[in-house]
């Protein structure tokens, strides 16, 4: 038995005077976000359980809490993340408008945390544009998503820069079925060359055919890693030749707006691969064992909705933000 004045682990609350710093860093986010022509959104902390899982939530159902609504009978959920919401609002909301730039501030809660000692109830901050398929719109969000950092006093973090593309080309060559690419998926996010080859040799298939991905795994370092992928992969392939250039274009800019800020390239990096669908990317501070803020394109959500759009963002927790900036 807990004692009555006990919270629930993963859950914590904030007292002076770091309630007074964390309310200084929305009220300075929330400003330049408003400042760069986004937005604000407050979506509720309670939604129809159906509406929350799709699109971009697809990946959501297991950190999500789930109740049944005694007025109706449906099943609800309380949000775990805001990127969902801030896709519906985009699509039911703002349908007469070509692009669409929303922000969003607020807690999210979740069955369990993001990693170990990691927390149930992040305080999200976001920034999401939709409407823009071009990679400009990639290029602003990572912009934003480097300012919010500085904003909250992170001097010292580095990037993580990838590509989905990439993966997804190479994957739909193999033609596997679900539990095939699944098993493919986990093998490169261990970047296990013998897991691998014991696949390849379960399933029959040529040890050339999966050459490609065995190739994607050694893809990652920095920026030198871009001209080895240039002489690796298949650029007859007009999808890995588009999303290799996408990441070419995004080290460039990272490098003419942010030169002190280490970047990292991984061509096998598939952070959120089930709904992401282009360039993906991660800030992450030394000593800190998870990325701090992460981003990435989605393009096509709100179909669900009745308007499908091309889309890219970031979030963070603002939390954590606090704790690790100077």
């Amino acid at each position: 038995m807990s004692t009555p004045w006990m919270l629930p682990e993963g859950v914590e609350e904030s007292l002076p005077p770091v309630s007074w710093r964390i309310e200084a860093l929305r009220r300075a986010l929330l400003d330049r976000y408003r400042e760069q022509g986004y937005e604000l959104i407050l979506p509720p902390l309670l939604e129809h359980l159906d509406t929350l899982l799709t699109g971009a939530g697809s990946d959501l159902e297991r950190q999500t809490f789930k109740l049944t609504d005694p007025a109706g009978g449906r099943l609800l959920g309380l949000r775990a993340d805001m990127t969902p919401q801030a896709a519906r609002i985009a699509t039911r909301h703002f349908a007469d408008q070509a692009v669409v730039r929303l922000c969003y501030l607020g807690t999210v809660l979740r069955t369990r945390p993001d990693s170990l000692g990691g927390s149930r109830a992040p305080r999200q901050v976001g920034c999401e544009i939709f409407g823009e398929a071009s990679i400009s719109a990639d290029l602003e969000t990572l912009h934003l998503m480097l300012e919010t950092l500085r904003l909250a006093g992170i001097k010292t973090g580095h990037l993580d820069l990838g590509h989905v593309g990439i993966y997804r080309a190479l994957a739909a060559k193999l033609g596997l079925d679900a539990a095939a690419e699944t098993a493919v998926f986990d093998i490169l996010q261990r970047k296990s060359q013998p897991d691998l080859r014991d696949f390849a040799a379960a399933r029959r298939l040529a040890p050339s055919s999966l050459a490609g991905l065995a190739a994607l795994m050694e893809l990652n370092g920095d920026v030198t890693v871009l001209q080895r992928a240039r002489h690796t992969l298949d650029l007859g392939d007009a999808t890995v030749a588009e999303a290799l250039a996408a990441v070419e274009q995004a080290a460039a800019e990272l490098k003419r707006v942010a030169p002190d800020v280490p970047l990292h390239i991984d061509l096998a990096e598939l952070r959120g691969y089930r709904y992401q669908t282009g360039l993906v990317f991660a800030a992450f501070v030394p000593g800190h064992g998870r990325e701090v803020a992460r981003g990435g394109r989605y393009d096509g959500v709100g179909s669900e909705f009745g308007q499908s759009r091309p889309a890219t963002g970031f979030s963070a927790d603002l939390n954590e933000l606090l704790r690790l900036g100077q």
